[in-house]
């Protein structure tokens, strides 16, 4: 009886030790996977979110803008530097004759505001072009910054702003980087001079929308200036 049943036995031994996967394998190609599938569905996120933002009254931003904005959003969100669901993005890609300035609200994919914006005066003419995080430049900078308090300064109501990219825009409050109104954001000052007027740094808007603006993205709202010339790389940068 035994010489019946011992091929059986031996037969089946060898069949799940053949059949066992291979978990040097396994482990290998899991993350590759993982990692493709999280990034999909950030990029697939953002989209969504860009192409439901309601805009009946205003031009949407572009997408490559919109991207880099709201992947830092999120991270910065996520870490607690930023607090409010608005989204501030100002594209320095645009001619300064454009509305290049939007005021997101992302509970609801709205956009409050489009506005013209000013850049500073060494950085460009009507297009900005030179930016620096340097006391006295006169040139606005880059990246995200996490909005302050509101004062009332020589232009009026005047919101501060702290920059949290080291190296890029982290001397802004020291700098007296604000956002305030000017005359020279104006449709007319375009029609006579062909560009926007220009400010020492700050990204100034039109008088008639400053306190709306303001009181909208005050208090640890994110607010991101883009430019082409640097891509997305926020979280290696950060300020502590």
């Amino acid at each position: 009886m035994i010489y019946k049943t011992l091929p059986a036995i031996l037969f089946l031994l060898f069949s799940f030790s053949t059949s066992k996967p291979n978990i040097s394998e396994l482990s290998i190609v899991k993350p590759v996977i993982y990692a493709k599938v999280v990034n999909t569905s950030i990029d697939a996120k953002i989209e969504m979110v860009y192409n439901s933002l309601h805009s009946s009254e205003f031009s949407l931003p572009k997408l490559e803008s919109f991207t880099e904005a709201l992947k830092g959003f999120y991270l910065l969100k996520e870490k607690g530097l930023v607090q409010k669901n608005i989204l501030t993005l100002v594209d320095f890609s645009l001619s300064s004759s454009t509305k290049r300035l939007w005021v997101i609200d992302l509970t609801t994919n709205t956009i409050l505001y489009n506005s013209l914006v000013a850049h500073g005066r060494n950085t460009g003419d009507d297009f900005a072009s030179s930016f620096s995080n340097a006391a006295e430049s006169y040139k606005s900078s880059l990246g995200f910054y996490a909005t302050g308090e509101i004062y009332n300064g020589k232009h009026g109501m005047s919101l501060k702003l702290d920059g949290l990219e080291k190296g890029i825009n982290s001397n802004a409050r020291n700098r007296g980087v604000v956002m305030h109104a000017a005359e020279y954001v104006s449709n007319s000052f375009v029609q006579s001079n062909h560009r926007l007027g220009r400010s020492q740094g700050c990204p100034a808007i039109p008088v008639e929308l400053s306190k709306d603006i303001i009181n909208a993205i005050k208090n640890k709202s994110c607010f991101f200036i883009y430019h082409p010339s640097r891509s997305f790389k926020l979280d290696s940068e950060l300020v502590s």
